[in-house]
């Protein structure tokens, strides 16, 4: 199994009170249920005020790199990932787990 960790920081100028943090937020709510193949899939929101924090999170599970592979070129996924990239950087990791 793999498990997808991205982490989003906002651009300057970009914070919650923004309609459009608050869409990248809502479609990666729907990322675990419009995306075949997750095993699990959990986002939300930063709650540490410390200055390395990211803004939000998303976590993924897939069965293996084919699986993350198909997640990551979905049309819907695709959509969330351009969402985010207008307002956020984001760093990610895969990491490979013991089924």
């Amino acid at each position: 199994m793999i498990r997808h960790i991205v982490l989003f920081k906002f651009k300057p100028g970009c914070d919650w009170s923004d309609p459009r943090a608050l869409a990248a937020e809502e479609s990666s709510q729907q990322v675990g249920t419009e995306v075949p193949g997750l095993r699990s899939w959990i986002t939300g929101r930063n709650v540490s005020d410390r200055d390395i924090a990211y803004d939000f999170a998303a976590v993924g599970v897939v069965e293996d790199q084919t699986a993350l592979d198909q997640y990551l070129n979905h049309p819907f996924h695709q959509e969330s990932a351009r969402r985010w990239r207008e307002i956020s950087d984001w760093v990610i990791a895969d990491i490979h787990e013991p089924a």
